[in-house]
């Protein structure tokens, strides 16, 4: 069969896709950026997978859609998204989609959203059930999945989760920790996405898919410690307003301040599964909370998280391009540049491919620390979102409060651009060749306010980038 997967970077599109590869699909991968597509996850299956760069907010883009596709998901979606009118733009890309969609010969089009409380809708899943009206059609059949909260490895809500418990100790926390959800493995999604696929009787139908847990937030806190073996103690608040909590949230863990707005803003709903029977149709176990847990540790043991919500783009990068910034500028920039003699290239680029994260810096990882935690109080990103995989880079991937241009062991080259605040721009690139190593710092000053900045940080540069040098030449 020949399938139409949108989101094909995305923290479900890359499992899934995976998943209908090895089943022997054909899978057309629609993407709003070529270059994030990392054809090494693939490589087995190269000859059964086309890749397309469409924009569903814009028309224009979408007239290589094929017609001789036979299935399609649709799973795209802006909950990170801080624009004010994300409402609107999630329906109008749903529009755009059905609109292309009913040119092909596709017979049914699956769409994973969230299980929505009928009687309360935040604003978030106000906007995933417009999105369900938007693209039913005439034309093709919709099935619609509606998840739970998704317990898998580099899942937001995973992430956060384990962030708060490993973190804290203690918590003092919002009133709706008291909430009740019904969360699913990421295993099950993945099945319950492949397993409809032609089922009839799925038809322009929508199933609440979820674990047979029902459990509160605190009680999703508590089990995870239990799991990791910590004692963990909670204690709730009924003060701490919608904002403080987001802020809460945002400082705490990894999440960004506009996913943290939109979270906390569904987690004040109760989402409970409406009972059905697709799981035992389909042949589907349910795992547990627990097991689902288990699983994620499983994966993240063997350095083998494949997908991870860091990864996906702001708004902001894919309206700036921000392979723009693949050629590093020369003119207007400040520069710090060093280079050592090495022994060993092949042991040095791949101490350079495992920088940050885990592994951290090499050198002054508390002078990284601060920098993270002050990115963090000026709302960027800071330094915990990590890396998915310990050792191996792609173009695209989060690093720390950096975001991968180019990454070629073969090449022996790795070039990063900074997401943290700064005024200004900067790159931070790695190149070996003839047996030196090379670490290029560049600078592209804002104003006066840019200038500013460079000069405040420069005494540091020769103590942290001299440093890690010498460090990343020791391999």
């Amino acid at each position: 069969m020949k399938i139409f997967l949108t989101g094909a970077t995305g923290y479900i599109g890359k499992r899934l896709l995976i998943q209908l590869l090895e089943e022997g699909h054909d899978v057309v991968c629609s993407v709003r950026d070529k270059k994030r597509f990392g054809l090494k996850l693939y490589t087995s299956h190269l000859d059964k997978i086309e890749v397309l760069e469409n924009d569903f907010l814009n028309e224009s883009t979408l007239k290589n859609i094929p017609k001789d596709i036979d299935f399609a998901y649709y799973l795209i979606h802006s909950m990170s998204s801080s624009d004010g009118d994300f409402l609107e733009k999630e329906k109008k890309s749903a529009e755009n989609f059905r609109k292309t969609l009913e040119k092909t010969n596709v017979k049914q089009v699956v769409f994973l959203t969230g299980i929505i409380n009928e009687d309360k809708l935040s604003k978030h899943l106000q906007s995933r059930k417009n999105v369900e009206h938007a693209l039913k059609s005439e034309k093709y059949a919709l099935t619609c999945l509606r998840a739970g909260i998704i317990v898998g490895s580099g899942s937001a809500s995973f992430e956060i989760i384990r962030d708060l418990v490993e973190k804290l100790p203690i918590m003092v926390a919002p009133k709706w920790l008291k909430t009740k959800c019904q969360p699913i493995g990421i295993r099950n999604v993945i099945q319950f996405l492949t397993k409809v696929l032609g089922v009839e009787k799925t038809y322009n139908k929508n199933y609440d898919i979820a674990s047979n847990d029902v459990l509160t937030y605190k009680e999703m806190l508590m089990q995870y410690a239990e799991v990791r073996g910590l004692k963990r103690w909670i204690f709730m608040v009924p003060v701490m307003t919608p904002r403080l909590s987001s802020y809460w949230l945002y400082f705490i863990t990894s999440t960004t301040y506009s996913l943290a707005i939109n979270l906390v803003d569904s987690m004040k709903v109760d989402v409970i599964a409406k009972p059905n029977s697709l799981a035992s149709d389909l042949g589907i176990h349910l795992f547990s909370y627990k097991e689902a847990i288990n699983m994620a540790f499983d994966k993240i043991k063997q350095n083998d998280v494949l997908s991870s919500w860091y990864d996906s783009f702001a708004n902001k990068f894919h309206n700036r391009n921000v392979w723009q910034y693949l050629e590093v500028p020369e003119k207007g920039c400040f520069k710090d540049f060093r280079k050592i003699k090495i022994h060993n290239e092949d042991a040095v680029i791949d101490r350079v491919f495992r920088i940050g994260g885990k592994t951290g810096w090499y050198y002054a990882n508390f002078l990284w620390k601060i920098r993270g935690f002050l990115d963090k109080i000026f709302g960027g990103v800071g330094l915990r979102r990590g890396r998915r995989n310990n050792s191996e880079l792609e173009a695209g991937d989060s690093l720390d409060f950096w975001r991968v241009l180019y990454a070629s062991k073969e090449e022996k080259r790795l070039l990063l651009f900074a997401e943290m605040k700064v005024p200004g721009e900067a790159w931070l690139e790695f190149h070996i060749k003839d047996g030196v190593l090379h670490q290029k710092a560049t600078f592209r000053p804002l104003g006066v306010s840019g200038r500013l900045y460079w000069y405040s940080v420069l005494p540091f540069h020769g103590l942290i980038f001299n440093g890690m040098l010498k460090k990343l030449a020791e391999a």
